[in-house]
């Protein structure tokens, strides 16, 4: 059988903040330098979906672990991801697991092993100890921010290996921002129940109707003060959701970055699972210790 060969090498993001710490190994891929097809060119597709092949993702993956520095030679790190399920659940692994481990977390310090979470919207976060050589890796969407992953997060490296808040550092990925993440009301609820800024966490837009603005007439009603109100959209930044965790949990906010990068806005560079209405692929943030 021919081997796959791609005219172009993956395309991965690194955060400055980590880049010079010699023993580690990082990074968010992108949708580019791949071997799918599904999404359009050549496309780094690193989940196993139901439109892609798993020859093509496997070559993704061990195209992806080759760009980062994840090899021993020949041999590529074994990788280590996750069933994810939107929880607060998070495990710490040093050999790689016999069985599918289902959660959103996953820390070690143990060397020679690559920790990675998936995602083509929610946020991946990655955290790493400077002093005790401890990384985690995090899927944090709304669901597991609302159940405070991040300082869960923080409290398992400490838990396991330590830790002290004020020696990690922190990389939020490319993900949804506020710009376009739209909400509904029941997740400000959630939030507004769990903390005291998450008013801070929203914004709400009036919905625009060219043809109300231009005949408003034609939309008088009997309610005062004598129009219909049009609905609003609620929109939530999740990046900033994470980053005040984090610093609740006692990261020091100039140890705390997060790619500017909107994965609704960037398609062309990105995966987004809302903008492409599900038909996408997925990327991968990933850490390890060398």
């Amino acid at each position: 059988m021919s081997k796959a060969v791609s005219k172009s090498r993956p395309r991965v993001l690194t955060a400055a903040l980590l880049a010079r710490i010699p023993w580690l190994v990082h990074g968010f891929s992108t949708r580019s330098g791949g071997f799918s097809r599904p999404y359009g060119g050549r496309a780094l597709n690193l989940g196993f979906t139901k439109h892609d092949s798993r020859t093509a993702v496997e070559s993704n993956r061990a195209a992806f672990l080759r760009s980062l520095g994840a090899v021993d030679g020949k041999r590529t790190w074994p990788l280590v991801t996750l069933r994810q399920i939107h929880s607060d659940i998070i495990h710490c692994v040093t050999v790689p697991p016999r069985s599918p481990l289902s959660g959103d977390g996953l820390i070690t310090r143990s060397p020679g092993l690559l920790l990675a979470v998936l995602t083509a919207d929610c946020l991946p976060v990655i955290l790493v100890d400077t002093k005790q050589r401890a990384v985690g890796v995090f899927h944090a969407g709304w669901k597991g921010t609302v159940r405070r992953i991040m300082e869960k997060g923080v409290g398992e490296m400490r838990r396991w290996f330590g830790t002290r808040p004020q020696d990690l550092k922190a990389a939020i990925g490319p993900g949804i921002h506020g710009c376009c993440y739209e909400v509904g009301p029941e997740v400000r609820d959630e939030f507004e129940s769990q903390f005291a800024y998450a008013a801070s966490l929203f914004r709400e837009t009036k919905e625009s109707d060219a043809v109300r603005e231009k005949y408003p007439l034609l939309f008088l009603t009997a309610r005062a003060p004598g129009h219909s109100e049009l609905p609003k959209k609620i929109f939530l930044d999740l990046v900033e959701a994470n980053r005040r965790q984090l610093i609740e949990a006692g990261v020091s906010q100039n140890k705390i970055t997060a790619s500017p990068l909107c994965t609704s806005c960037r398609t062309d560079l990105l995966f987004s699972h809302r903008a492409e209405k599900g038909m996408t692929g997925r990327m991968m943030g990933a850490v390890g210790v060398r």
